[in-house]
């Protein structure tokens, strides 16, 4: 079984802690304790407020994948909808898109805990992250009040930002999805619907459909904004009413369950080491892909860039994301913010013209300079170029920070 604390207990010592068990937490605490080398705590927010709803997290990658066992669904060709109603199918062989429910997650990363003899889950919620000499230390409390110190080598913290870092842009990809079960089959369970731009458009920014299928009567079915500002529970609702009913036709339904989520896309800074042994990792770390929301392909790979380091002798928390590519999508945010490009005929654009297999890898950040250059040119060169310009002379501000943080992407 794998060992929990839920009681103060005398000091405990580590070569790792991982505070927060999200998707980049879990993530980094099985590929660390698979290697049988450093001693791994995991500490993780008692059930409670503190515990995020189960969420779903989406990702692509080739025909067989090391999280075959707990995908939920998955899907070889994808489908965008353009404003006018046409439709884009792709097959973007040998890549499918994959969902996975974060409970079904949990429980396949425990278990890899529970098989580790240096594994530890600890439930607490982590007041404070700081070096000591020769590490650092993590102050908890415990369910039942007492406190909690944890001592490692290192430490990463997962944690989501009480402020974001200050960005020239920063819009936030908000969303609202229903789990529906209609009384008649009306989903093609072989085909995802990626973004559908057939929904009214803000004034500001872009708003598409969402749709995953699970069965041929199941469904998440989804309304996704990139704007600005989050809309109240009941405007998500209006504007899911309205997709599934007029849009996507689906006739008598039941919702079975919801999720809802804000996402933020800036092209702040974030710093990963925030301290000798302290490292931020997720999307605190700047996992988070700024021009699509994506996460959870990038926690992967800084998952096994980590775990590499440590087996090295290191331990920093690799860049998420190259550094051209944060360049290309701070332009597209500021495209987008501006309104110098159109957000529905920018993407559906670019699905028309790209091969769906290059175009995945781009949006996955996974693309080589070269292939970027030929994607470049398929984009709104004039307005691109006319951003590029202007953004090294615009100021970064201190925006608001999103409700909620963690991506399902």
């Amino acid at each position: 079984m794998t060992r929990r604390s839920n009681a103060p207990a005398p000091d405990v010592v580590s070569d790792v802690i991982i505070v927060g068990g999200g998707a980049s937490g879990l993530s980094l605490a099985q590929r660390l304790v698979a290697t049988d080398s450093p001693t791994v705590t995991l500490v993780e927010a008692p059930d409670g407020p503190l515990r995020a709803p189960e969420r779903t997290w989406c990702y692509w990658d080739g025909d067989t994948g090391e999280f075959d066992e707990v995908v939920t669904a998955s899907w070889s060709r994808l489908r965008i909808h353009d404003a006018d109603g046409g439709a884009i199918t792709v097959d973007p062989s040998p890549l499918r898109y994959r969902m996975l429910r974060s409970t079904d997650f949990e429980q396949w990363a425990y278990a890899r805990i529970a098989r580790s003899p240096g594994g530890r889950i600890v439930r607490a919620t982590a007041d404070a992250v700081r070096d000591i000499p020769g590490g650092a230390e993590v102050r908890c409390t415990a369910p039942d009040g007492g406190t909690l110190t944890l001592h490692a080598r290192h430490v990463f913290d997962s944690c989501p930002l009480p402020a974001l870092p200050p960005a020239r842009t920063q819009l936030l990809q908000h969303f609202r999805g229903w789990f529906v079960r209609t009384d008649t089959d009306r989903f093609d369970p072989s085909v995802a619907d990626l973004m559908d731009f057939r929904v009214p458009q803000p004034r500001h920014g872009l708003a598409f459909g969402y749709v995953l299928p699970l069965a041929p009567d199941r469904a998440l079915v989804e309304y996704t904004e990139f704007s600005r500002t989050p809309l109240t529970r009941a405007a998500y609702e209006a504007a899911l009413g309205h997709y599934s009913r007029e849009i996507l036709k689906l006739g008598a339904f039941t919702v079975e369950t919801a999720e809802q989520g804000v996402i933020p896309m800036t092209d702040a800074r974030f710093p990963r080491r925030i301290g000798a042994a302290v490292s931020r990792i997720g999307t605190a770390g700047g996992a988070t892909r700024p021009a699509t929301g994506y996460t959870f392909a990038a926690v992967q790979r800084q998952s096994r860039a980590i775990a590499a380091a440590l087996r090295d002798g290191r331990a920093s928390a690799p860049r998420p994301h190259a550094r051209r590519v944060l360049a290309m999508d701070a332009i597209l945010l500021r495209a987008l913010d501006t309104g110098r490009i159109d957000g529905p005929g920018f993407f559906t654009g670019l699905f028309r013209s790209v091969p769906p297999e290059r175009l995945l890898r781009f949006l996955d950040g996974r693309t080589s300079a070269w292939e970027e250059w030929g994607i470049g040119l398929r984009t709104p060169v004039g307005p691109m170029l006319r951003t590029a310009v202007e953004l090294p002379f615009l100021p970064r501000r201190t925006h608001p920070a999103p409700r909620s943080g963690e991506s399902h992407r």
